[in-house]
């Protein structure tokens, strides 16, 4: 399979200029719609992928290449060693949140090994790499605001210092989300555990922007924001 074949005879020029504005910094956009993406990465997730990993990911000079290779990993069905260690070396190469925040989402095998995955995801948390920060952080959002691990979820996130956009937006989104099923302990970690006002109030923003909050919280929200 030629994949730069593949991805530019499915090139859509308008998307790409679309899709450029909400990406900065990322120029070689071709344009390539993410269902196409993901009907490509299952093919190759059910045919030889080692063959893909090893011939079509040593030049990747487009977006959708990266993409398309997280896309892959997510659809595999290897031995949970196989596909943790792919996993493992593909983070490194996420350099926006788009990657980032697909890459996770395609990850579904995680609700299965939470607690490996807890400990898998812990290297990543302690990063001061923007992007394997907020790999790590979208993971918890994405799949450990359950029962047994939200409090712990909710603590270390609030936690986090760090001074790049991705990553306050990516607490932000978390706090947001956390918030809908853990309204007490979410507001009450934010009061004690993030010092950061400009990310403090992202969160409430991002609460006050969600359909899944009511009218009588939002009123609440909007008196904690912080001047």
């Amino acid at each position: 399979m030629d994949v730069k074949s593949i991805l530019n005879s499915n090139k859509d020029d308008k998307y790409s200029d679309f899709s450029s504005g909400l990406i900065p910094g990322e120029n070689n956009i071709l344009g390539v719609r993410l269902p196409v993406l993901r009907g490509i990465a299952k093919q190759i997730a059910t045919g030889d992928y080692k063959y893909y990993f090893e011939n079509e990911c040593n030049n990747m000079i487009y977006f959708e290449e990266v993409m398309l290779k997280g896309m892959v990993i997510g659809c595999l069905k290897t031995e949970d060693d196989v596909y943790w260690k792919y996993v493992e070396e593909f983070v490194p190469l996420i350099n926006n949140w788009s990657v980032n925040d697909s890459f996770c989402a395609g990850l579904k095998r995680t609700s299965r090994q939470l607690d490996y995955v807890w400990c898998f995801l812990q290297k990543y948390l302690c990063s001061k790499n923007e992007f394997e920060l907020r790999f790590g952080i979208v993971m918890l959002m994405d799949y450990f605001l359950v029962d047994s691990y939200a409090d712990r979820a909710i603590d270390i996130v609030a936690a986090i210092e760090h001074g790049g956009y991705y990553v306050k937006m990516a607490i932000a989104w978390f706090m947001a989300t956390s918030y809908i099923k853990y309204p007490k302990y979410t507001i009450e970690t934010m009061n004690s555990r993030i010092s950061d006002d400009w990310t403090f109030n992202k969160s409430i923003q991002k609460m006050l922007e969600s359909k899944r909050i009511s009218d009588e919280n939002k009123t609440f929200l909007r008196k904690m924001k912080r001047k």
